[in-house]
């Protein structure tokens, strides 16, 4: 070895080509090694595929993995969709998904499950639902086995659905709802929530319009009829199996205390009214008492003037003392009257002019 060695420093062109058949043994065995552990690191899942007629071959491992996806997880769920009877997905379409950030494992239970429910459920379409954000197999298995819904919601603090009848009473009811899964509606259609919202509005409105409350006592499945005839579970995901009534009870008389809240309200308007008038009439007493005492002071100031007038006169002699003495006997004869008759008040009021 050491010659070998000493020969190939003293001359390198001889040395290979006096050893180009051991360097390239070397090679080989270096490649056959390599090949050997890339092989020994994808033969299991290489034979289960292989036995199980998956379709998964040793470069598409050797790809997946460049590509930095799940390889065996790829491959156990390509297995175990070919031995549900699931051919038509292939490794590319997992592949795909699982690159697309999906629940690879997730959908593939759910489009085996469908399988075996017989539901039609493709690969692409539940690929689709997955990257949506819904949780696929949870919906698969909604749609096989039905999912009972309350109605109203108890989380949302409220127990019953309240509905008032024609004759004014209150009903109270509680309702189950049970829906199934429409995979095709997954996509794009409404929640739980848009069903309970239209189920409890429907209830309310077949309450309010039944004529009795005793009617919808003796007889609740009228409301589930007349919800289920109104296509409550168009535009969702859901497909509406039944409505039962769970509950009914009768709450207030609504109509009563309606028509007594509306007396009382009348009441006080009649009041108001009255009071009003009453205020009316007490302004306007007291406006006349105004005038009349206004007028009194124009007669006082009337009467003030009738003696300036009486000194006027005796002094321009256009009446004379006989005149004034004859106009007071018939003042004198005036008050007598009144003062026998009664009419006149105070009979010791003086004329005007007297002293």
């Amino acid at each position: 070895m050491s010659t070998l060695l000493f020969a190939a420093d003293n001359n390198p062109a001889d040395f290979f080509a006096k050893n180009w058949m051991a360097i390239l043994g070397i090679a080989a065995g270096v490649i056959a090694l390599i090949i050997l552990a890339i092989f020994l690191n994808f033969f299991s899942l290489w034979i289960q595929s292989f036995l199980t007629r998956a379709g998964v071959g040793m470069f598409d491992m050797i790809r997946m993995k460049l590509c930095k996806v799940d390889y065996a997880m790829i491959v156990r769920e390509k297995i175990k969709m070919v031995q549900a009877g699931i051919k038509e997905v292939s490794t590319q379409e997992l592949e795909a998904h699982a690159l697309a950030k999906g629940r690879v494992d997730r959908v593939a239970d759910a489009v085996v499950s469908a399988h075996k429910a017989r539901i039609d459920l493709p690969w692409r379409v539940a690929a689709a639902i997955d990257l949506a954000g819904r949780n696929i197999k949870e919906a698969v298995m909604q749609s096989v086995s039905p999912k009972v819904i309350d109605c109203p919601d108890p989380n949302k603090g409220k127990s019953t659905l309240d509905g008032v009848c024609k004759n004014g009473i209150q009903l109270r009811a509680r309702a189950r709802v049970t829906v199934r899964t429409k995979l095709d509606r997954l996509v794009g259609g409404a929640t739980e929530e848009t069903i309970i919202a239209r189920v409890g509005e429907g209830i309310v409105k077949a309450i309010g319009s039944a004529e009795h409350h005793t009617d919808v006592l003796a007889n609740p499945n009228m409301i589930s009829r007349a919800v289920l005839s109104n296509s409550l579970d168009a535009q969702t995901a859901f497909e509406i199996v039944s409505i039962d009534i769970a509950e009914i009870d009768v709450g207030a008389n609504i109509g009563a205390n309606l028509q007594a809240d509306q007396a009382a309200a009348d009441l006080r308007v009649a009041q108001a009214n009255a009071e009003k008038r009453r205020a009316l009439a007490v302004a306007l007493e007291q406006e006349m008492r105004a005038k009349v005492e206004e007028n009194r002071a124009q007669v006082v100031l009337a009467e003030a003037e009738v003696p300036k007038a009486l000194a006027e006169a005796f002094r321009g002699g256009h009446m004379g003392v006989m005149d004034y003495y004859h106009m007071r006997n018939l003042q004198s004869d005036t008050q007598m009257r009144k003062a026998i008759s009664g009419v006149g008040g105070n009979s010791d009021r003086a004329e005007p002019g007297l002293g």
